[in-house]
C-alpha cells in the first residue's frame, strides 16, 4: 500500500539546515523549561510521598477538599481533578508519607465529609518512600543510558562491522558509570557526561552510523521531556516506559532509511552521498508516512479513550512517534552527511 508515488523526489537534505535549527531551538527551549522548573515534575513514583484517588456522588470545590486534608494535617498536597468532569474524582498528591490503613482512611473520609459535606469514596492510596522514588529516579536513567549503548553496538555492528570496537567503547563506558556511581556521584551528571563522551568517541572512532542515530534519540528524548516539563505534567514510571518505547520505535525508523542509505550505496556508488540519503529517505517515505499515521491512530484512540491512568503515557508516546518520524529523517541521515563534510573540511 502506497500514499506516495514511487518516483517521488523532495529535497529533504536542502533544507536540512533549516531543520537543524529547528531541532536546536525546540531543544534548547526543552532544556530551558527544565531548568527553570528545577528539573522534571517527578510524580509519587520518584519522588515519595502519599497518592490518593476519591470519589464524590456530586461536584465539590477542590478548596473545600483541601480544607479537609488540612485539619489532619495534610497541609501541603496539590488536588486536581481527574477523569471525566461529571464523575467528580480528584487525585490528591502529598509529599506526607502517610500509612495506608483502615484507621487513615477513616481519618481521610471524615475529614472530608465534615469539609464538603458530601459522601465520599476512597478508591486508592499509593505510598512511596522518598528512597524508593529516589533509587526508582535512578534505575530509570540507567536503563535509558544501557538501552543507548546496546544501540550503539547493534548500529556500529550492522551498518559498519565495528562490533569489537562499540562492544569495548559501551563496556568501557558502562564500567566507568558504575565505578563512579560507587562514590554516590550524582547521576543525571553521571548520564549527561558518559553521553557526551560517547558522542566524542564515535566521532575519533568513526561510528557516524552510531552516532547519527544516537543523537536523533537524545533528540527525540529531549524534546518529549521538554514538553512535559512545559505542560508541567508529571514523570512517572509509565512516562518511562513510553520513552523506552519511544526510543524503540524512532531507531526502527531510523534503521529502516540506514539500510536503503547501505543499498543504495552500492547501487550509485558514484554518486554524491547527499544525493544518496536524500534518494534513500524518498523511497522510504510512504513505509514512515503508514508506519506513523496507523501507529498514532491507535495512541490518539488510547488518548481519547483510554482514561486518566493511561492519559499521560499516550501523550508521550503520541509526542514521540511525531518527534521520532521528524528526526529519522531530518536529524540522523543528515548527520551522515554532516559527518562526511566535516571529515573533508579536516
Amino acid at each position: 500500500m502506497r500514499f506516495i508515488k514511487p518516483n517521488i523526489n523532495i529535497n529533504f537534505i536542502g533544507i536540512r539546515k533549516i531543520a537543524f535549527l529547528i531541532s536546536l531551538a525546540m531543544i534548547i527551549i526543552s532544556i530551558g523549561s527544565i531548568f527553570l522548573h528545577g528539573g522534571p515534575k517527578y510524580g509519587i513514583d520518584f519522588a515519595g510521598g502519599t497518592l490518593i484517588q476519591v470519589r464524590f456522588p456530586s461536584a465539590v470545590p477542590i478548596d473545600d477538599i483541601k480544607s479537609g486534608l488540612a485539619a489532619i494535617d495534610i497541609k501541603k498536597s496539590s488536588v486536581q481533578s481527574f477523569g471525566e468532569q461529571n464523575q467528580n474524582e480528584f487525585l490528591i498528591r502529598t509529599d506526607r508519607i502517610s500509612e495506608t490503613s483502615e484507621g487513615f482512611l477513616d481519618l481521610l473520609k471524615s475529614a472530608l465529609v465534615r469539609a464538603t459535606g458530601s459522601e465520599v469514596e476512597v478508591r486508592r492510596v499509593e505510598m512511596v518512600g522518598p528512597q524508593v522514588g529516589r533509587d526508582l529516579r535512578e534505575k530509570a536513567l540507567f536503563a535509558m543510558f544501557y538501552a543507548l549503548l546496546f544501540i550503539t553496538i547493534y548500529i556500529s555492528g550492522r551498518f559498519e562491522l565495528k562490533w569489537m570496537v562499540s562492544g569495548i567503547m559501551a563496556a568501557t563506558l558502562a564500567g566507568a558509570l558504575y565505578v563512579f556511581n560507587l562514590f554516590n556521584v550524582s547521576v543525571p551528571f553521571l548520564i549527561t557526561a558518559a553521553l557526551i563522551v560517547a558522542l566524542l568517541l564515535f566521532w575519533f572512532l568513526e561510528l557516524k552510523y552510531a552516532m547519527g542515530a544516537i543523537v536523533a534519540l537524545i533528540h527525540d528524548v529531549t524534546i518529549t521531556v521538554g514538553l512535559f516539563s512545559i505542560l508541567d505534567k508529571e514523570f512517572t514510571l509509565s512516562i518511562i516506559a513510553a520513552l523506552l518505547t519511544i526510543i524503540g520505535y524512532s531507531l526502527n525508523d531510523t534503521i529502516i532509511v540506514f539500510d536503503r542509505i547501505r543499498e543504495n550505496l552500492r547501487k550509485h556508488h558514484k554518486s554524491s552521498l547527499g544525493f544518496i540519503v536524500n534518494r534513500s529517505i524518498n523511497e522510504t517515505l510512504s513505509r514512515t508516512i503508514l508506519t506513523s499515521l496507523t501507529t498514532l491512530f491507535v495512541l490518539v484512540t488510547l488518548f481519547i479513550l483510554g482514561g486518566g491512568i493511561i492519559h499521560d503515557f499516550a501523550f508521550a508516546m503520541i509526542v514521540g512517534v511525531i518527534i521520532g518520524t521528524y528526526s529519522s529523517i531530518y536529524v540522523a541521515s543528515p548527520i551522515l552527511l554532516a559527518w562526511q563534510e566535516q571529515k573533508k573540511k579536516a
